[in-house]
């Protein structure tokens, strides 16, 4: 591990070596992208850390890493001999790196540098007020140097680009020219003739364009810019590019020039900060004044998170598939490990992919495979190496946690496997985690009301055996998009959006105990309208994961009886649903199982 080691220990010097007080590299892209394409994973290169997040700091003296509870152990390890600290976010007491940055000089001016294609504005605003705060005006330099690490990074990759995928509305349920009327009422509603879109999954669901220029994200590297009278879109390899009609399509690298040649038709530009990278609004800021720029939410990641018709019949149809395919990779696992055979984290995980690609309009995972066994599933998000994966006994537990994209949806699905004999810590963990997934399934609650108010639910069982886990419990899905999106989400973090009927999202409590084992269950969920009262409104959840849940460990005592009634009843339906469709000898193995 030395020589590994000293390579990022090396980087870190030659990020010092750039002279300035403190360097900020982010772990995102000029998009704000949560899986960024190789050439932005800058942190990676820099550190070795290979979390979905994290951000590093280097400064004379000190260099860290902040990312949140999925990823302590993983940092823990990866970090190790590296000389870069760990600064844990999503804690009690955390420390965010603009607090951190504000209270570590004495000397002045403090220059700091970074990327400003790889944060957004509102980051760099929440640097530059903390920086104010500490050191006042002219005691501190912002320095934005676009694509810095690329004077060390010799053969850093390029800006990706890859063939796009036209869908048509029959696909989608809401052709372009609709959705383009909406977001133009939205924007007159804002007071702007414009508006800048750089986050790629609203530029994919306006467009309905897909593509594959980001690992298992179905996204075109682009930008969208929307006037009362045109749709231009900025993107990679233009000539390559058929354009439909009432779309016209630039360059991604002439974007200044478009918008000079464009600035009159544009009237006041509507910019949703979080996304927009600081170093495009400079270039923004050139042709409108501050009067003329309103920042605020974009509208499209709401409009898009409730989806229609056409796309709940599609998410119903990719989870009878999936399930289809998680099914016959479950049987298969269990099979070949009790028969003797000797599998690893990894063929299992390869295993799992070939059943899933056997899919007609498969177009690959929703994110990488999580096979974990043993200790290794006390990782939330277990990286699974190729070369050593750990061997599968047939004892403890298995985790796999994984999903598929295809052109009719998006899935995301964990499941815990006994494989064979279980601790009774394993069995008591395995049920808790279980019945606080069931609780939020049967979950009733009034119209108006947020995912951080019903999380306590699913935590509910945990926490009275004094338990816990650090993740969220629910993310949103997109259909034929990102396995991760908002607005919603079920979690403790404070999130006023409230749950709608037609939004989906998963419901995935855990359980991870450090060198022993870990385990999480996973549906996917539909918000769905339960009926009115006197006292209102009220919602619930469809379940919409279709695969069964091993029933051989579950510690029964510790479920009441609508917990133990819906188990059952959800095995049958599973049984169901997928028993022609399975081989004889899978559809009788899922029948026991399914008892």
């Amino acid at each position: 591990m030395a020589a590994f080691d000293n390579l990022y220990a090396g980087r870190v010097a030659q990020v010092r070596d750039f002279g300035y007080d403190a360097v900020i590299i982010s772990g995102t892209d000029p998009h704000s992208s949560e899986y960024p394409a190789p050439r932005w994973k800058q942190v990676e290169w820099t550190s070795g850390f290979t979390g979905e997040a994290g951000d590093l700091v280097v400064t004379q003296d000190h260099a860290g890493l902040w990312t949140d509870t999925r990823y302590f152990i993983q940092a823990n390890l990866q970090l190790a001999g590296t000389g870069i600290e760990l600064h844990k976010t999503r804690i009690p007491g955390e420390v965010l790196i603009p607090e951190w940055l504000s209270g570590h000089f004495t000397n002045k001016p403090v220059r700091i540098a970074f990327d400003g294609l790889c944060q957004s504005v509102g980051a760099v605003k929440e640097l530059d007020d903390a920086l104010r705060k500490s050191y006042g005006l002219g005691g501190y330099e912002l320095i934005d140097r676009p694509d810095m690490l690329s004077e060390l990074w010799n053969d850093r990759p390029a800006v990706p680009h890859s063939p796009v995928e036209w869908l048509d509305e029959k696909s989608v349920g809401e052709s372009r020219k609709e959705k383009f009327a909406w977001l133009r009422g939205e924007m007159r509603k804002a007071g702007c003739g414009s508006m800048f879109l750089t986050s790629l999954d609203e530029i994919a669901w306006m467009l309905n364009v897909r593509g594959s220029d980001i690992d298992y994200n179905p996204y075109v590297i682009s930008f969208l810019l929307v006037t009362p009278q045109n749709v231009i879109w900025f993107v990679r390899n233009v000539s390559e590019v058929p354009s439909p009609e009432g779309i016209i399509t630039a360059d991604y690298g002439v974007l200044e020039d478009a918008l000079e040649d464009r600035r009159d038709e544009c009237g006041a530009i509507y910019i949703d900060p979080s996304t927009l990278n600081y170093h495009t609004y400079k270039l923004i800021r050139k042709f409108f004044a501050e009067s003329e720029i309103v920042f605020g939410p974009s509208p499209v990641i709401l409009r898009k998170a409730v989806k229609n018709k056409k796309e709940l019949e599609g998410f119903r149809r990719a989870f009878i598939e999936d399930g289809v395919a998680v099914e016959n990779f479950l049987y298969w696992l269990e099979t070949s490990v009790q028969g003797g055979a000797r599998i690893t984290e990894w063929e299992a995980s390869e295993k799992l992919t070939s059943l899933r690609a056997q899919i007609e309009g498969y177009r690959g995972n929703s994110f990488e495979n999580i096979s974990a066994y043993g200790a290794n599933a006390a990782l939330p998000h277990y990286s699974t190496p190729r070369e050593g994966s750990a061997e599968i006994k047939p004892r403890g537990l298995y985790l796999v946690d994984s999903g598929g994209q295809y052109t009719f949806g998006t899935t995301d699905i964990t499941r815990t496997v006994p494989m064979g004999r279980c601790s009774r810590l394993e069995k008591e963990d395995y049920t808790l985690v279980l019945k606080g997934m069931i609780d939020l399934t049967l979950a009733v609650f009034p119209e108006g009301t947020a995912g951080c108010q019903i999380d306590a639910i699913s935590r509910r069982p945990l926490w009275a055996a004094r338990r816990n886990f650090g993740h969220g419990t629910g993310h949103g899905i997109g259909f034929y998009l990102g396995v991760h999106e908002g607005p919603q989400s079920i979690r403790q973090n404070f999130n006023p959006q409230p749950m709608l009927p037609g939004m989906v999202s998963s419901n995935e409590p855990g359980l991870y105990r450090e060198g022993k084992h870990g385990v999480r269950h996973e549906n996917v969920v539909l918000c769905r309208e339960e009926g009115k009262s006197e006292f209102g409104s009220f919602l619930s959840f469809e379940t919409l994961t279709c695969c069964h849940i091993d029933t051989s460990i579950v510690v029964k005592k510790l479920l009441n009886k609508s917990e133990w009634d819906w188990l059952k009843a959800y095995n049958r339906v599973v049984y169901r649903m997928l028993k022609n469709r399975l081989a004889p000898e899978v559809a009788r193995w899922l029948k026991k199982k399914c008892r």
